[in-house]
């Protein structure tokens, strides 16, 4: 069976308001909790009939955020739309878009929690 290779990702956050604030402010869209015992996730919305991968905010004792080396990128219509809520919203601009040639553009960002995540457009 062919697949694209990610098929769900984790951003690991300390504080769970905070975080999520900044995704549903950045990307404009709400995120759905999902049940747990010990776990608290909140999820990016997703449709598993279209391609790409969904995944959710994270906050799980004994796993801080930041410091990682996973770079997340999520799809963006033109990525300086987003990139220009970054910083409204609590976070940093690491590298303001830029051209990747014939993949189009993107962006670099840090979150409220020090995570860095990858914003891609065609345009």
């Amino acid at each position: 069976m062919k697949m694209n290779p990610v098929g769900w990702f984790e951003i690991y956050v300390d504080d769970m308001q905070r975080a999520k604030a900044f995704y549903e402010g950045v990307f404009s869209y709400s995120l759905d909790q999902l049940p747990g015992p010990d776990i608290e996730m909140w999820a990016f919305p997703g449709d598993h009939a279209l391609t790409g991968s969904s995944g959710a905010l994270v906050k799980m004792t004994g796993f801080a955020a930041g410091g990682n080396s996973t770079l997340v990128y999520f799809n963006c219509e033109d990525c300086a739309t987003e990139e220009a809520r970054v910083e409204q919203f609590g976070g940093r601009i690491q590298r303001s878009k830029m051209s990747i040639g014939e993949y189009g553009f993107i962006s670099l960002a840090i979150d409220t929690e020090g995570n860095i995540f990858g914003l891609h457009s065609a345009k």
